[in-house]
């Protein structure tokens, strides 16, 4: 078992502003994506896991710059999962790393970065293990830049659906599955 908030504190400076929206918004998704494992235990989730990922998912925000949440770097937002994965790598977690790539969205294949000309590697980054899919589907509902109520389920079809329909499509199958 690791400590989520020791590899936290690494790399953002604790009780800022940034490091308390990091921190808010991960437990937010960490007790929902919770939620799901203990209502499904048939799933046999590693909640282990999911409760340290989900602490670790957004680790790479601090690169980017996206200063309505406090970030101000230089990278674009889009690229704070593999720049996360990357951090986490070299915390000798590759597990959890993959749950930084993937969580974007609904995921990014290879054909959306691709397509869309993202500033992203070129490979798949899709939640894979059912633990990355729940930790996903538990992040559509919390917002960095209104951490006080979660979203709606019209909300979040709203926003994925800016993204096509098929981003929102995988969200409510996992929805159904995982209500």
């Amino acid at each position: 078992m690791i400590n989520a908030y020791d590899i936290i504190k690494k790399y953002y400076t604790e009780g800022s502003p940034l490091y308390k929206i990091l921190v808010q918004h991960s437990e937010h998704v960490k007790e929902k994506a919770l939620e799901v494992a203990y209502r499904h235990p048939e799933l046999q989730l590693d909640k282990t896991f999911i409760a340290e990922a989900c602490m670790l998912h957004d680790i790479g925000i601090f690169m980017c710059d996206s200063p309505k949440i406090q970030c101000f770097g230089t990278r674009q937002y889009v690229e704070h999962g593999y720049l996360g994965a990357h951090i986490i790598t070299l915390e000798g977690l590759p597990r959890h790393a993959l749950v930084c790539e993937r969580h974007t969205g609904t995921g990014l294949s290879l054909e959306t970065i691709v397509k869309r000309q993202l500033p992203l590697p070129q490979r798949d980054m899709v939640p894979v293990s059912l633990e990355e899919q729940v930790i996903c589907y538990a992040d559509k509902f919390f917002s960095k830049s209104k951490l006080a109520t979660p979203h709606t389920l019209e909300h979040i079809r709203e926003i994925l659906n800016r993204h096509g329909e098929d981003e929102s499509e995988k969200f409510f199958e996992w929805h159904k599955r995982f209500k």
